[in-house]
């Protein structure tokens, strides 16, 4: 299973993305996501440079909860070139915006609101949702599990799993060894971990950003 390192804390990229984005290039991780909020456009240039130069994989995700916004985070992801594209609800908007590129799609499914991100729906929304994004032509989606309102969390990952043959990221508010490890036997195929690293949540007995990443990539058995 995936790992991403998402470079943000509560929704937004973290001012110093940069220079944390260098301080873990040794433990070799090959996915890091970032948000289009949070840091200037300068900035997040830079930081998909690095993310290029470290031969890892990139994700952007969109938290705007209104068409438009959300809509020029599409923009902003062709014009960065991210290899994937995850978010958003806007499905047939943003595949047509991305028509022509090689970023690939991962919507939202169920119903993500406000800011950062809850999700309300249950595994019948889900799974509906992600027929819908697959007959669209989204390469998979993007599922807030763990953040969900009105079911349980596995639950809504074995659903998605069930309903969809492409790529499943779950994402947001993953605190534990327990819940990744978990997230595998569902179906998962990657999963996002930004916030709870930089709080120090995963191993709570150490106090280092890197410790808590190896306790991530050790639980999700992609440590190289």
């Amino acid at each position: 299973m995936d790992f991403v390192f998402m470079l943000t804390r509560d929704d937004r990229t973290v001012t110093d993305c940069l220079h944390v984005l260098d301080s873990v290039r040794e433990l070799g991780i090959t996915h890091i996501g970032f948000k289009d909020v949070g840091v200037d456009a300068v900035t997040l240039r830079r930081l998909h440079e690095q993310i290029r130069a470290l031969g890892a994989t990139s994700h952007l995700e969109v938290v705007a909860t209104g068409r438009d916004q959300a809509l020029d985070s599409v923009r902003a992801a062709v014009d960065l070139g991210v290899d994937w594209l995850m978010g958003g609800t806007w499905v047939e908007e943003t595949l047509a915006l991305l028509d022509g590129s090689p970023v690939r799609y991962l919507p939202f499914v169920g119903e993500p609101q406000g800011h950062p991100t809850r999700l309300a729906g249950g595994p019948d929304r889900v799974a509906a949702d992600c027929r819908r994004a697959e007959a669209a032509g989204c390469a998979g989606v993007d599922l807030l599990a763990h953040r969900a309102t009105e079911a349980d969390p596995l639950a809504l990952v074995r659903a998605a799993r069930a309903a969809t043959g492409g790529r499943l990221v779950v994402a947001g508010s993953l605190t534990t060894q327990e819940q990744i490890r978990a997230l595998a036997v569902a179906g998962a195929d990657a999963f996002t971990v930004g916030s709870a690293a930089f709080a120090g949540a995963v191993r709570p007995d150490a106090g280092t950003l890197a410790a808590q990443l190896t306790a991530v990539l050790e639980a999700s058995g992609s440590r190289p």
